[in-house]
């Protein structure tokens, strides 16, 4: 049996991760590639710097209060419909980002594509606990995670490359980064129609008898949840607990990810373009291979709260210290950032999912889900204004720090949660060298 569970994990992780790791890194791009725009945007349009970071947060309000209702609608008219339709609308709504050229049009557009993509994220996340056994959670959640530096890699140099384009066709360049980025996202959508599947159940890709050792396992592990009620879930606190830990997680990312570009460019006493766009990368490559390898580690010992909690910990001191240091160093602290706040969230992930059941769970992942979102509202918005009230660009940063540092501690405070049994993952895709 536990030979054609191994079997059966491992074809999922071929269907699926390249699938959910590509539908990742489009989402990722088409809701940060605005950083890149940022300069040339504002002059274009006259946008001022704290209508930027409204802006840049308001797709989260959006995104933060349908989160819940799209997991239950997920739920109910199942994943290939509903991550279909979700990928189509957001692509859409990317390129018409080229057409927001007045400050309404961009507060509208914004609100609107965080709408789209609300049911993305928590979707997958659910998608995940309806395949995957809980002891290979982490390590699939990490390789799906990866689409976030990965987008951040090689969207860099590719929106670097479109700005490029400025006066081709008689449109500035970040007209065709939004068409062209939003576009890719389109075509994946129609792509999901064709290749997804809703469940298990109807897996085309496997036979009858690795479905049935599958859902035997997860069956199982159902059993050992605390609830699969939604007013259980939601009056919990632990849930509570890990969505105010989420909130501070996602304040560490968008505060750093939406300024990262300028922030590289100021080091490098350059514009941003190509050439900013390379350098900005470097940090998203070292968090490929933090997210490959912690998630994986933390399958391996079957742990979840003390490594998460360092893995934050270590972002927290990298935010800090590129706010202080020399360029060199500032790029290397931020090498460390950016592997610890994305490596720590496929660890962070196993906790709800673990915990909950049923409706229980696309409810708490949606509920967790929206508290981050009001993180990534929050984050340019509490940069700014301490950057304002201290006068001083470093305290933005210091202040994000300080943030991660908390949700470090508030890690810590976590009662344990049920663990997944001490395994070495099984049938990797092969992202890195076993």
């Amino acid at each position: 049996m536990s030979t054609l569970l191994d079997q059966t994990v491992k074809k999922m992780r071929w269907r699926l991760i390249p699938f959910m790791l590509t539908l990742y890194v489009l989402a990722f791009l088409d809701r940060a590639n605005i950083g890149f725009a940022k300069q040339a945007y504002q002059i274009d349009t006259g946008l001022t710097n704290e209508a930027y970071a409204f802006g840049a947060g308001i797709f989260f309000v959006a995104y933060a209060c349908l989160g819940v209702p799209a997991n239950l609608l997920m739920k109910k008219f199942g994943a290939r419909m509903w991550i279909g339709l979700t990928t189509l609308l957001w692509g859409l709504l990317s390129a018409s980002m080229a057409y927001a050229d007045t400050d309404w049009k961009f507060l509208t557009v914004r609100t609107l594509l965080g709408a789209a993509e609300a049911g993305f994220f928590p979707g997958m996340i659910y998608l995940t606990s309806q395949w995957f056994p809980q002891r290979h959670r982490a390590s699939v959640m990490g390789l799906f995670y990866m689409g976030a530096p990965l987008a951040l890699t090689l969207g860099s140099p590719l929106s670097g490359a479109l700005l490029e384009l400025h006066g081709f066709g008689g449109h500035p360049g970040w007209y065709w980064m939004f068409v062209i980025e939003g576009s890719l996202a389109i075509a994946a959508g129609v792509w999901t129609f064709m290749y997804l599947d809703d469940s298990p159940q109807q897996a085309r890709f496997l036979n009858q008898p690795e479905k049935d050792v599958l859902l035997q396992q997860l069956a199982s592990e159902e059993s050992t949840k605390i609830t699969s009620r939604i007013s259980d879930a939601v009056r919990n606190g632990q849930v509570w607990h890990l969505a105010i830990i989420y909130m501070l997680i996602q304040i560490s990312v968008y505060g750093l990810i939406f300024f990262l570009p300028t922030q590289v460019a100021a080091l490098l006493g350059k514009k941003v373009g190509f050439e900013v766009s390379v350098v900005t990368g470097i940090p998203w490559i070292f968090a490929m291979i933090g997210t490959y390898y912690i998630p994986r580690y933390s399958d391996r010992i079957g742990e979840r709260r003390n490594i998460a909690a360092m893995t934050l910990l270590v972002a927290g001191i990298g935010i800090g210290v590129s706010a202080l240091a020399s360029p060199l160093v500032a790029l290397i602290a931020l090498c460390f950032a950016a592997a610890g706040f994305i490596a720590v969230q496929p660890v962070f992930w196993t906790m709800p999912t673990n915990l909950l059941s049923g409706a229980a769970l696309a409810a708490g992942i949606g509920f967790t889900n929206m508290f981050g979102a009001f993180g990534g509202f929050l984050a340019p918005i509490i940069r700014v204004k301490a950057e304002a009230m201290f006068n001083n660009q470093i305290a933005g940063l210091l202040t994000l720090a300080a943030l991660t540092v908390v949700g470090a501690a508030a890690i810590m405070a976590l009662k344990r949660v049920p663990a997944s049994p001490k395994v070495a993952p099984v049938g990797d895709i092969k992202l890195a060298n076993n």
